[in-house]
C-alpha cells in the first residue's frame, strides 16, 4: 500500500525526473531539536549548501552559512529561520538529509496532494452507509454528521427472502433542524416500509486528508487504484511554480536557458498532466457508478 511519504517521492520523481535534476544535499552529522539555531553537518558535504533556504525532512531553514572544516550551520535570523514559510520547526535525526533550494519543498507537495484528494470528490465519493428501523408513524430520520449525499435507500422485505429491495422515494436534508436531528441531516423515506423492518442508507462523503508520512493513501477512503490521479492532480498544481519562477531570472541567465528550456514548458507539461487527469478521472467515474449504482432517487413532490 502506498503511504503519504511514498506518494511525495512520486510526484518529485515525476517533477523532478530521476536523474536529470539533481540537486545538492549534505546530511546533518549529529541530531538537532527543534530550537536549536545551528546545526552540524557531514563537514565532507557540507559545501553543497548555499545561504538561504535549505530541507530538513519538512521543515524549510534559512541558512546564514556554514564553516567548512566543523560543519555546523548557522541559522540566519536565529529562531526566525527556523520553521520557514509555514512549516514548523522540528527535531532531526542524524543522516537526516539537507537539501539545498529544494525546488518543491516537501510541505508544498503535501499541501498540493491533499487538495488533489479533496478537489476528487464530488466526480469521486467516499461510501458510507447506516442503517434505520422504520417506526410506523415516522417519515424522516437523522443520518451522521459525514453524510454529503444519499446515494440510495433499500428496504428490509417482510419473509424469509432477505431481499432488500431499492426504496425510489426518499427525499435527503442536508439542512435539517438540529432540534429534531442534532447533525442537521436527515432522509425522508416515502415509499412503502413495513414497520420494524431495516432501511439501509447508502451515503457519500467527502475524502480523508493525509497528516503523516506513514498514513496510509487507503485511509483517504478512496482505493490504492486512485494514487496515480492524485499524483497527476498534484503535478497540474505545482508546474506553474516552474513557470512563475522562470519571470524571476535576470536577463542573462534567461537568455542562456531559452534554447535549453524554451518559454511555457512548463504550461505544457501542465496540460500533458491535466490530460492524463481528466482521463483517469473519466475511468474511475465509470467503474465508480459501475460498481455501485444509484438506483434510487427521489419522486416526491
Amino acid at each position: 500500500m502506498t503511504t503519504f511519504d511514498q506518494l511525495v517521492r512520486q510526484v518529485r520523481q515525476q517533477l523532478l525526473g530521476f536523474t536529470l535534476s539533481q540537486e545538492s544535499v549534505s546530511e546533518l552529522a549529529a541530531p538537532m531539536t527543534a530550537a536549536d539555531t545551528s546545526f552540524a553537518c557531514d563537514p565532507s558535504t557540507v559545501t553543497s549548501l548555499s545561504r538561504g533556504l535549505v530541507e530538513i525532512d519538512d521543515e524549510l531553514i534559512l541558512v546564514k552559512g556554514w564553516d567548512g572544516t566543523s560543519g555546523v550551520v548557522n541559522v540566519m535570523g536565529s529562531a526566525n529561520g527556523r520553521g520557514y514559510e509555514g512549516t514548523v520547526a522540528a527535531s532531526h535525526a542524524a543522516h537526516a538529509l539537507v537539501t539545498s533550494a529544494p525546488a518543491y519543498p516537501k510541505a508544498r507537495i503535501k499541501e498540493a496532494i491533499n487538495q488533489s484528494i479533496v478537489t476528487l470528490y464530488p466526480e469521486l465519493v467516499v461510501f458510507a452507509e447506516t442503517e434505520l428501523t422504520k417506526v410506523a408513524p415516522v417519515l424522516e430520520y437523522g443520518l451522521p454528521a459525514d453524510c454529503a449525499d444519499v446515494w440510495y435507500v433499500t428496504g428490509q422485505s417482510i419473509g424469509p427472502s432477505k431481499v432488500a429491495q431499492p426504496l425510489p422515494d426518499w427525499r435527503y436534508n442536508p439542512k435539517a433542524r438540529t432540534a429534531n436531528f442534532p447533525t442537521g441531516k436527515s432522509i425522508q423515506v416515502l415509499s412503502p416500509v413495513t414497520p420494524g423492518q431495516a432501511i439501509k442508507v447508502v451515503y457519500a462523503k467527502t475524502p480523508s486528508t493525509l497528516v503523516n508520512s506513514s498514513d496510509d493513501f487507503t485511509t483517504t477512503g478512496y482505493p490504492e487504484r486512485y494514487v496515480d490521479l492524485v499524483v497527476y492532480g498534484t503535478c497540474m498544481r505545482l508546474l506553474p511554480a516552474l513557470e512563475s519562477a522562470r519571470l524571476q531570472q535576470q536577463a542573462v541567465e534567461a537568455t542562456e536557458r531559452a534554447p535549453l528550456v524554451p518559454p511555457q514548458s512548463a504550461s505544457r507539461a501542465m496540460a500533458m498532466y491535466a490530460q492524463l487527469y481528466q482521463q483517469r478521472l473519466q475511468e474511475e467515474r465509470e467503474q465508480l457508478y459501475a460498481d455501485v449504482p444509484n438506483y434510487a432517487y427521489f419522486q416526491g413532490s
